[in-house]
């Protein structure tokens, strides 16, 4: 019997398969049949090549190049610094104008800072003392100013007081003006030129008007109407982002400024534009919290008659602009096409198999069915 088996099976490799065609009068199967196909090139033709242009092949190593230029101007009384005017060379950091700048809107100044010896600022709890003992000759304040002297300095008729240190005195005021100091920086302009390739086809594109009228980019500001002329108001940029612009000129902020290129190379050069959106990128939610905001500091050095060094230093609030530039270009290709229609060719093809399980093993008939499709012949 074991003979008989194998001798069978050996035989069975030189049998030659075709294939049948039975033409079932089963409605149910020949409705699903049609919608598995139609379903099938809708979503080749609809998504693959409407949607997602299937036929065409893609770049998205996009390079790309930003110059920023603010414009505007502030006026400020305060005590420290009396009355003065603000200009782009003063409010603006970096100056070059890359993609990342910062606009200060407020600030804490401590003017004639010089390197002497004076008492901490009590808001610093490593600097309270009660004795000498408290203050370690030669030991840094944490999150101070400056290096303990040993000494511990009191109020007359107080208790606790604070160390004596060796730093730029006096030490830097805690306290901020309520309203920014250069609230009329909402009314500023910042002009951001971004220029683009797409390497693999060779194209170049930038987003502001080819034009010789020299007044346009003086004139102009970003609108619906006028998409390259890229100048904006940044009290605009901030309402676009979603956010008060005095409000977050008190503590500062981030924002974001995305330009998007989707390119179809098919069309005309001049169908290639950019798009921009706004987003606040620090957590507005946080405004009440103790590290909300932005703000650093920087110190302008100076030299007296007798050739000492003293400094103005400033606490700077404001808003940091990040510039990001995103895109893709796609062209016609051969050879995407043709692998899309293939893999559409496939799928038609899983579309007949699924229908054949449902007629020779779902149905009430498929026994029947069965016996028709598959035929032996010796």
């Amino acid at each position: 019997m074991g003979q008989v088996a194998w001798k069978g099976l050996f035989l069975s490799l030189f049998d030659y398969k075709t294939e049948k065609y039975v033409i079932a009068k089963n409605k149910k199967v020949g409705v699903l049949y049609r919608v598995v196909q139609l379903s099938i090139l809708a979503y080749l033709v609809g998504w693959v090549f409407v949607v997602k242009k299937g036929y065409q092949d893609t770049d998205t190593s996009l390079q790309s190049s930003v110059i920023t230029k603010l414009k505007g101007v502030a006026f400020t009384n305060t005590s420290e610094l009396g009355e003065r005017l603000w200009d782009v060379a003063d409010y603006v950091i970096p100056p070059q104008g890359e993609n990342v700048f910062f606009v200060m809107t407020n600030l804490i100044v401590t003017p004639n800072q010089r390197q002497a010896t004076c008492p901490e600022s009590i808001s610093i709890p490593n600097a309270l003392c009660y004795k000498d003992g408290d203050c370690p000759s030669g030991e840094a304040v944490v999150a101070g100013n400056g290096i303990k002297t040993g000494h511990c300095l009191k109020d007359r008729g107080s208790i606790r007081g604070t160390c004596e240190i060796l730093a730029w005195c006096p030490v830097e005021k805690r306290s901020k003006p309520k309203k920014p100091l250069l609230a009329s920086a909402e009314n500023f302009t910042v002009y951001i030129k971004n220029s683009i390739r797409f390497p693999r086809f060779k194209f170049s594109k930038m987003n502001v008007l080819a034009t010789d009228n020299e007044s346009y980019l003086k004139s102009c500001r970003y609108s619906t109407e006028h998409p390259y002329c890229p100048i904006f108001l940044l009290g605009d940029i901030v309402r676009w982002a979603g956010s008060d612009f005095q409000e977050m000129a008190s503590e500062g902020g981030v924002i974001g400024i995305q330009i998007e290129w989707n390119c179809d190379l098919d069309k005309a050069p001049s169908e290639c534009n950019p798009h921009y959106s706004f987003s606040r990128l620090d957590n507005k939610f946080a405004e009440k919290s103790i590290s909300s905001g932005y703000n650093f500091r920087f110190a302008k050095y100076y030299q007296d008659a007798e050739g000492v060094d003293y400094r103005t230093l400033i606490k700077a609030y404001g808003i940091r602009f990040d510039v990001m530039v995103n895109g893709k270009a796609g062209k016609f290709n051969i050879i995407p096409t043709i692998i899309n229609i293939g893999s559409g060719l496939a799928l038609m093809g899983a579309g007949a198999f699924f229908c054949d399980l449902v007629l020779l093993y779902l149905i009430k008939k498929s026994n029947f069915y069965r016996g028709k499709k598959y035929e032996e012949v010796k």
